[in-house]
């Protein structure tokens, strides 16, 4: 359905609620649901893969009090683009990382956007933006040229959108957390046609989905729910308009922490982000934990979530944003296979 554009007024407003509820989700998470006795027994932790610090990219905000460090993703000269979720308005919202000196550079700001994931469409090269009060942004690479690409409600409601995938034509596959009340299930999958005018839900009740990305081949997607510790395959028909078939592929036995954002390898092995651990799970796409991600003891203690990855296309070194009170960081992994573009950003 054609996209609906907000008021300026309005998403002020929007802008002001969603920096509370993201504050309340970066702070404490939300309530998760116990497990059923039918979830499948624990597959244990795998190999332990042993991450190294790369660079400290920001500090906690005076203004909010917390950093939160999101989708990274590589250009095609090696450089890295990460944001900062809870940056407020003034401050660098996008960074560029030069990972050989570890220095980094904001390169846009605005005044209300609150910036979830960033993914580089393989249309037009620009960098897209997600906007958790409801829009989708992009810009050029060096931060000029912001357009609003989307914004508005789908389907008659607001949306909170996080995650974001591309199919090979440009077409974006967007996670909608709309709904972040405990108990609550009305979170969606969402199709944005390249041009930015026509909507698709593609799956909905949902309980917070987070992480999206299609597998190696883009018959389908896989999704994380993070109010279900969650890892479900939605398969999709030939022209991705419709789910053809959509059933849950693995149960993340995280404790304390919630399934985040998804990425793919080469191999289709699923690198799944903790929010509330700085860790990643890493499954095969038949469902075996293959190995964990752990960043090293003395600084996981200032550290909360690893929120995504990026693996450099054709090469297997990965970079992972980790955040917390110690502000927000990379970290460099080898990933078990090479990576292609659903390893990066989303």
């Amino acid at each position: 359905m054609p996209a609906h554009r907000t008021p300026h007024r309005r998403r002020a407003a929007l802008a002001l609620m969603a920096a509370g509820a993201l504050l309340a989700l970066t702070a404490c998470g939300t309530q998760t649901p116990a497990a059923s006795s039918s979830r499948p027994a624990p597959s244990g932790e795998g190999r332990t893969i042993r991450a190294t610090h790369i660079t400290q990219v920001t500090d906690p905000h005076q203004a909010t009090g917390r950093t939160l460090l999101e989708g990274p993703v590589l250009d095609e000269d090696g450089g890295l683009y990460v944001v900062d979720v809870t940056a407020p308005a003034g401050e660098p919202k996008v960074i560029s990382v030069d990972l050989a000196t570890g220095k980094s550079e904001g390169v846009y700001t605005d005044k209300t956007g609150a910036y979830t994931s960033a993914q580089i469409s393989p249309h037009d090269g620009r960098l897209y933006l997600t906007d958790y009060t409801g829009s989708v942004v992009s810009i050029e690479p060096d931060g000029s040229d912001p357009r609003t690409f989307f914004s508005g409600e789908i389907d008659g409601s607001a949306t909170n959108l996080d995650d974001i995938a591309f199919d090979d034509e440009g077409n974006l596959y967007v996670s909608d957390l709309h709904g972040m009340k405990p108990g609550e299930a009305k979170g969606r999958i969402v199709r944005i046609d390249r041009d930015g005018e026509r909507t698709t839900v593609l799956a909905d009740g949902l309980a917070h989905p987070n992480g999206v990305m299609f597998d190696p081949g883009l018959h389908g997607l896989w999704i994380s729910e993070l109010a279900e510790n969650t890892i479900s395959y939605l398969l999709l028909d030939a022209d991705k308009t419709t789910v053809t078939s959509q059933h849950e592929a693995i149960h993340v036995d995280a404790g304390v922490a919630q399934t985040d954002s998804i990425a793919v390898d080469a191999d289709g092995n699923l690198y799944q982000a903790l929010h509330g651990r700085p860790a990643m799970a890493v499954y095969s796409p038949e469902g075996e934990r293959l190995a964990t991600v752990e960043i090293p003891a003395k600084a996981a203690k200032g550290l909360e979530s690893a929120t995504n990855v990026a693996i450099e296309p054709g090469g297997t070194k990965a970079y992972m944003t980790v955040s917390g009170p110690d502000g927000g960081h990379v970290f460099g992994f080898t990933a078990l296979g090479k990576g292609i573009r659903q390893s990066n950003g989303g």
